[in-house]
């Protein structure tokens, strides 16, 4: 059998957020590749988020984006199951960044449900969660929601949002 090293462990965890366990597991079915162990985990984290989906979410942070020169701004509501997530720095830097996501890229619909009936549209363009990450084009919000949900072990969801332009 092979010896996983404490460095690979400790390079998955710092890039997954998963538990050492987890990476450890990981890692042992994948031989030692990171690359797949990280597909792997991030995987289980969307099987996880599917499983706590219908959990109420009543807790949560609104955070504001202004772009620079103010003239760009979006609020955004993120909601989870606990008060303790809602005060992680975690929850607080994925809200921020909901919300600069929402100034740069202007959706119109927190996820694809909510497009009127036989209204064409990409669904990638103007769904929030259908969107490519600003910061990592490789994920989706949806992605980047499911992996957190994995790490906390709480439903989360996006209850709305609002983009201002000056001038619109």
């Amino acid at each position: 059998r092979l010896g996983i090293s404490v460095d690979s462990i400790k390079a998955l965890r710092e890039q997954t957020g998963a538990g050492i366990m987890d990476c450890k597991r990981a890692l042992g079915e994948t031989g030692g590749d990171v690359e797949k162990a990280t597909d792997i985990l991030r995987q289980r984290g969307i099987a996880i988020a599917a499983k706590k989906a219908s959990r109420e979410t009543q807790e949560g942070v609104v955070d504001a984006y202004l772009h620079s020169g103010n003239r760009i701004g979006a609020l955004v509501e993120l909601n989870c199951e606990t008060d303790f997530v809602a005060r992680t720095q975690e929850f607080k830097d994925m809200v921020h960044d909901l919300a600069m996501q929402v100034a740069a890229m202007a959706p119109l619909y927190v996820d694809s449900e909510e497009i009127p009936e036989g209204y064409d549209v990409n669904a990638e363009e103007i769904c929030l969660l259908e969107q490519s990450f600003i910061k990592d084009p490789g994920r989706t919000i949806k992605d980047l929601i499911s992996e957190v949900v994995g790490r906390t072990g709480e439903n989360i969801r996006i209850r709305r949002f609002e983009r201002f332009a000056l001038g619109e």
